[in-house]
C-alpha cells in the first residue's frame, strides 16, 4: 500500500467546499457593488450601449450554468416520475458532472461572470448588481441544485439532500427575482429595455 495509514486524508480541493465556494461569492458581489458605485458621466446612448454591452457578455457567461441545472432539475424531475430508464440512470451520474463544472469556479464561463467590468454609468450601481446576483445565481443556487439532485440519484429518500434541494430552488427562483428587479430599475434610469439575463424559471420535481 502507498503511504503511511495514519497520514490523514485531504479533503476535497477548495472549489467544491460550500464554505469556499459562498466566500468567493460575497467577495466577487463586494467587489462589484463597490466598483459600480464610482459613477462616471456619459451620454444616455452612451450609457445604454454600454449596459447592453454588459448583458450580451453576461447571457454568454450565464447559458452553460442555465442550461445545466435546467438539465439537472429535468433528470430528477423524470426520475421521480419514474421515466428514466435505465441507461438514462447510468448516463445520469456523467451527465450530472459536466453540469456541476458548469456552475463551478473551476468553468471559465463562471470565472469570466465574475470578472465582467461594469461601467460606472447613471445605472451602473443597477447593473453592479444584477452581475452579482448572476454570481449568486449560478454558483450558489444552481451549484446546489445540483448537487442535492446528484445525491438524490444515489439515494432518492435522502432528507438532507431533499431540504438541500428544496432551499435551492427557492433561492434560484428568489434571485431570479431579485436580477430582474435589478434589470427593471437599470431599464427606469435609462428608459430602456434593456435584455433580460439568462436566469430561466426552473423546472419544479414533483416528490414522491
Amino acid at each position: 500500500m502507498n503511504g503511511h495509514p495514519d497520514t490523514p486524508r485531504s479533503g476535497p480541493p477548495w472549489y467544491r467546499r460550500r464554505a469556499a465556494l459562498v466566500g468567493v461569492a460575497v467577495a466577487v458581489v463586494l467587489a462589484i457593488t463597490i466598483i459600480s458605485d464610482l459613477p462616471v458621466h456619459t451620454s444616455r446612448a452612451a450609457d445604454i450601449s454600454s449596459e447592453k454591452g454588459v448583458l450580451s457578455e453576461l447571457n454568454t457567461d450565464l447559458a452553460p450554468c442555465a442550461l445545466a441545472v435546467h438539465e439537472a432539475l429535468t433528470i430528477w424531475g423524470e426520475q421521480t416520475a419514474h421515466s428514466l430508464t435505465a441507461a438514462d440512470r447510468a448516463e445520469s451520474a456523467s451527465l450530472l458532472r459536466d453540469d456541476q463544472n458548469a456552475c463551478s469556479f473551476t468553468n471559465q464561463t463562471i470565472y469570466d461572470l465574475s470578472n465582467i467590468e461594469v461601467p460606472g454609468s447613471t445605472a451602473g450601481k443597477d447593473m453592479g448588481d444584477l452581475v452579482a446576483t448572476s454570481v449568486l445565481w449560478t454558483t450558489s443556487d444552481a451549484l446546489k441544485a445540483i448537487e442535492a439532485v446528484q445525491a438524490l440519484m444515489l439515494d432518492g429518500h435522502a432528507a438532507a439532500a431533499r431540504a438541500s434541494l428544496d432551499q435551492a430552488e427557492r433561492a434560484l427562483a428568489t434571485d431570479r427575482k431579485a436580477g430582474l428587479a435589478e434589470l427593471a430599475r437599470a431599464n427606469h434610469v435609462l428608459d430602456t429595455q434593456l435584455p433580460r439575463p439568462d436566469m430561466p424559471p426552473m423546472p419544479t420535481p414533483t416528490s414522491n
